[in-house]
């Protein structure tokens, strides 16, 4: 089992983000967190968590970095006896508020990792994304937090940016490995709907080359690249939960949860939340659903697909990628080499 919280607190709204974060509202910080502590106390019972039964912990946003540690306390000690020995337990930061407090704070929570959004490390286009950073102060949080002794540190980057050049991504990868990191995600900027970029769809340039060129110089490295989006010495035990559809307990105004064939959504709206953490709608999985995410999931990631779940006629079509050279196989489970083509691939598989 895994666990999500969400915190929807931001210092500043990122042009291209569209998760439900605030910029406004940090007066509800307190009032916030205490109510996520309620949903917490409900989803331990509906997941009927045991001890040890949660192998991974994952904070994100929103900035959890804009949240004190002593107002994350109280829900460590509620998820305490129910974290494995080993969990690994992540935490996002932005560089601007991930102080050398905040940081021994919540390492002193049982944080091993943090995952920094960096986005790049050009000032420009960092001013252009909508980040509250620097560069100067993106390296320095990240070896400060190396100093402090934690233990696993991803950074994010964003590619195809109206901008961006080969140059300039290639400076943004040799900057990043001169850092402490064992972990990088690296997203193609989309743009979504309700962001500040929808007013402006030119912030995004078509150049799938890019995407390949990205990969290759971040696994030339020694970055091992197990899903689309993601590349590591390190690879993310949580990451890898959500593609094989393990449960995950998702709190907060915003988060997702997932037991057996059921997603649970909170409420997104603060103030709703606060009042009523407990009021979450739900949505019923089908069969074909499940089957349909586990062959998405699977092609994009190093996971895999296990050919028994496939219908007759989706593994003779499985086969016949596997002749081109499109999958390899391992036993009984179908891999993609080329993770670009993961949709096109899943949906020749789906017929």
């Amino acid at each position: 089992m895994l666990a999500y919280l969400h915190i929807p607190y931001c210092d500043s709204k990122c042009h291209y983000c569209s998760f439900n974060s605030y910029v406004d509202k940090f007066d509800t910080r307190k009032a916030y967190m205490d109510a996520l502590q309620r949903q917490l106390k409900f989803e331990l019972e509906r997941f009927k968590a045991k001890k040890g039964s949660i192998e991974t912990l994952f904070i994100g946003g929103g900035t959890p970095s804009t949240v004190a540690p002593d107002l994350y306390e109280p829900i460590f000690a509620l998820l305490q006896p129910y974290l494995r020995k080993d969990a690994e337990i992540t935490t996002e930061a932005n560089p601007n508020s991930a102080t050398a407090s905040w940081i021994e704070g919540m390492r002193s929570l049982g944080v091993n990792r943090i995952s920094f959004g960096v986005q790049s490390f050009d000032e420009k286009k960092l001013a252009a994304l909508g980040r509250a950073h620097n560069p100067k102060q993106a390296k320095e949080a990240i070896i400060l937090a190396h100093k402090l002794g934690i233990e696993h540190i991803s950074l994010d980057l964003i590619y195809n940016y109206r901008n961006d050049t080969k140059t300039l991504i290639r400076t943004d990868i040799e900057q990043a490995f001169e850092l402490p990191i064992d972990h990088i995600s690296a997203y193609e900027l989309t743009i979504e709907e309700g962001t500040k970029f929808t007013q402006t769809p030119e912030a995004r340039q078509e150049n799938e080359a890019l995407a390949f060129f990205v990969a290759d110089r971040i696994k030339e490295r020694g970055f091992e690249h197990y899903e689309i989006s993601n590349f590591g010495r390190y690879q993310s035990r949580h990451n890898q939960g959500y593609w094989e559809l393990k449960n995950y307990i998702g709190a907060g105004a915003g988060a997702v949860g997932f037991l057996k064939e059921r997603r649970f959504y909170p409420q997104n709206d603060i103030h709703a939340y606060i009042s009523d953490p407990m009021r979450i709608s739900e949505e019923l999985l089908s069969a074909d659903d499940l089957l349909t995410e586990r062959i998405f999931l699977g092609l994009r990631s190093a996971v895999g697909i296990e050919s028994t779940i496939l219908s007759e006629s989706m593994r003779t079509r499985a086969e016949t990628l596997l002749a081109e050279n499109k999958l390899h196989r391992e036993g009984s489970r179908y891999f993609n080499q080329n993770y670009f083509l993961s949709d096109e691939l899943a949906l020749y598989i789906l017929g």
